[in-house]
């Protein structure tokens, strides 16, 4: 295997770049670009990508990388102009020494709401609420019996860019915070409980505990069915289970079940082992299930926030230096 060394200066020759930026986005990529020669070409233009990645050092990708960036004789490093890498995961990435980073982070505060708007909307019964509204209907059964988040206890399993985001709502509706990540590190900001999967830990505590359950965490082979029937039957019957991880950390046969036979509370879906989601796929009828399309409202400037991410990897890049959201071999995802 090929690697990299630290401290070691490298040089931008020549870039391909197919990401649809604009204006003074475009301006600002290209000065950091500079002095490189900067090939914009449009993602759908084989040819033009293929001529390109002939003389390419680097690669700036709309979307994921496929056998033509693998192949490339070149290329050194390749950015994802977006948060999951799992597409891009492949064992050939390793062997060929290119290095893979991508633009996770940069919609992580908008991530965050999204698991607290499904958190809300579950706990407060809302789809039953405005079914009521619909038929002038006041009130429902069962409503004195609701309760709010504050006090309630949240388990996030995943504490990167998202999670960490997602521990400071959470701290702000007083919640109690349990995090689970891979890496042995200090308990972050707004966490009251952590859990390493490096040092050994399981998040079986997490799941008894916690009445939500949010995953936001990279699909790897490690994660991959990471929730299961096991795993739903550690968790309360009256806990949700949200997510905005990737589809395949859920075993959606067991999530179905267990969303049937009402050992789990309910559910909130952004993204699915098969996307778009099948018209004929059960889950859409899953009781207690509420479903968004793998879409979350952007931030402000989206893509000014990938450019503070790409113009810092490309001054580590040249310097030599560890790099941001950087693909490492316990990413690698060969279960798809």
């Amino acid at each position: 295997m090929k690697t990299h060394g630290v401290n070691t200066l490298r040089k931008i020759k020549t870039v391909l770049t197919t990401v649809d930026y604009s204006g003074t986005h475009l301006d600002r990529l290209m000065e950091a670009f500079s002095p490189a020669h900067v090939i914009h070409v449009d993602r759908r233009d084989a040819a033009g990508i293929a001529s390109a990645l002939e003389e390419a050092d680097v690669a700036l990708l709309q979307g994921d990388l496929d056998e033509r960036f693998l192949e490339a004789p070149k290329l050194r490093w390749i950015h994802c102009d977006h948060a999951g890498l799992n597409k891009s995961a492949r064992p050939e990435v390793f062997e060929k020494g290119i290095l893979v980073t991508s633009s996770a982070g940069r919609s992580a505060p908008v991530l965050a709401e999204h698991v607290m708007f499904f958190s809300l909307a579950l706990s407060y019964h809302f789809p039953t609420f405005y079914k009521a509204q619909q038929d002038h209907q006041w009130g429902i059964p069962g409503q004195d019996q609701l309760r709010g988040l504050y006090g309630k206890t949240m388990g996030i399993l995943g504490l990167g860019h998202t999670g960490t985001e997602l521990a400071l709502r959470a701290k702000a509706f007083n919640m109690r915070v349990l995090g689970y990540r891979r890496s042995v590190t200090d308990v972050p900001a707004n966490v009251d409980k952590l859990f390493c999967a490096d040092r050994g830990d399981t998040f079986d505590e997490l799941l008894r505990e916690s009445d939500i359950v949010a995953l936001v965490l990279p699909l790897s082979n490690a994660t991959h069915h990471l929730i299961g029937k096991r795993e739903l039957q550690l968790m309360k019957r009256s806990a949700y289970l949200v997510n905005l991880a990737r589809g395949a950390v859920i075993d959606q046969t067991a999530l179905l079940e267990a969303l049937r036979e009402g050992s789990i509370a309910g559910a909130g879906l952004d993204t699915f082992a098969a996307e778009p989601l099948p018209a004929d796929s059960p889950l859409w009828d899953a009781p207690r299930t509420l479903i968004t399309p793998h879409c979350t409202p952007a931030v402000p400037d989206r893509t000014a926030r990938s450019l503070d991410i790409i113009c810092r990897n490309i001054a580590a890049y040249r310097a030599g230096e560890p790099m941001m959201n950087q693909l490492t071999v316990k990413d690698i995802y060969t279960k798809a």
